[in-house]
């Protein structure tokens, strides 16, 4: 008898990793989509039921997610500029909405962030203490917590896993942004000598976690899932080799980066649109990522692709025009 499986969130970054992975372990899925008009790539899935709805509805959750033995919420507002009502109602209400609509199945995986931890301090492991400094990080870290209180107190079955910076295929925004597609159209910044340490995770290694975690992740625990951590320089470098790029660097002082992204940010708030490089992104950029994801390692079996084979990958999308699907993803 075929697996079923929800997935909110399938029609993100990750999502549209995840649905193809799924399919090819055999799973029946059932995607959650606000306009499933605006994404004709889930008709090539035979054993796919599309939802039409959001994780704002109780109840339209609630009849998606009955006989469903897999739940994935991996549904979320991201951006580095908003009010935190918009990010609490989607990243924070939603997580609750979607994890009482879920209680029943057998596991439900939430998608959290290692960027919650705020200002790393060391290495970054599930104990690091936790310090959000902006509205989506907060919103996550209260999803989070939403979670596993639900595990504590009602038994909830839930497993929480925190990514790294997603990069790869079909991404267009964050890493995919600073590292790959301003790169490749000749703006490389490179704040403080490229010192600092950044923390990436190519996508379709976390929808292979989370299949792992299906089977082995233990309710109630949180696992890192993130890749080999490496300086800005090193990224670049990287990157720079495999796409053949030979555009100078801007080697930018942390205070003027910060300074520019602070003028931005007011101006962004007067004409209301997300400015180019907003001052929260000072979390991110300015500091030192060193994850650990020894645990999902071992409980899970999580192995991370090597950064230059999903540099690789990543820049032959690009180079291929953007499509909407890629070979390796394909059912």
């Amino acid at each position: 008898m075929a697996v079923t499986t929800f997935v909110t969130g399938g029609t993100g970054f990750l999502g549209r990793h995840l649905v193809p992975a799924l399919c090819r372990a055999g799973h029946h899925i059932r995607v959650l989509a606000r306009d499933p008009d605006a994404h004709v790539w889930l008709r090539q899935y035979p054993d796919l039921e599309i939802v039409r709805g959001d994780v704002t509805d109780a109840s339209c959750l609630r009849d998606a997610a009955r006989g469903c033995d897999y739940v994935v919420h991996a549904a979320g507002y991201f951006r580095f500029w908003g009010e935190q009502a918009q990010f609490d109602a989607t990243n924070v209400a939603g997580t609750e909405n979607v994890l009482r609509a879920a209680r029943d199945a057998k596991r439900i995986i939430h998608i959290s962030t290692v960027a919650l931890i705020g200002t790393p301090d060391g290495i970054v492991d599930e104990q690091h203490p936790v310090n959000p400094s902006d509205n989506y990080q907060r919103s996550k870290y209260k999803a989070e917590q939403t979670a596993l209180r639900l595990h504590a107190e009602q038994g909830v079955p839930v497993v929480v896993l925190r990514p790294g910076a997603f990069y790869g295929p079909l991404g267009t925004y964050a890493f995919n942004r600073l590292f790959f597609k301003d790169p490749m159209r000749g703006i490389i910044m490179q704040i403080n000598g490229g010192s600092y340490v950044t923390f990436p995770v190519y996508v379709a290694d976390v929808a292979q976690a989370i299949l792992r975690a299906f089977e082995f992740g233990r309710a109630g625990e949180t696992y890192n899932v993130s890749g080999e951590s490496l300086t800005h320089k090193a990224a670049f470098d990287i990157i720079c080799r495999e796409a053949q790029l030979r555009y100078p660097r801007l080697n930018i002082p942390g205070w003027l980066g910060v300074s520019f992204a602070r003028v931005l940010t007011v101006l962004a708030d007067v004409v209301r649109h997300e400015p180019f490089y907003p001052v929260t992104l000072r979390s991110y950029v300015y500091n030192y990522w060193r994850v650990s994801s020894d645990k999902a390692k071992r409980e899970l079996g999580f192995v991370p692709t090597p950064f230059a084979e999903g540099a690789r990958r990543t820049i032959a999308w690009y180079r291929a025009g953007q499509p909407d699907h890629i070979a390796e993803v394909e059912c």
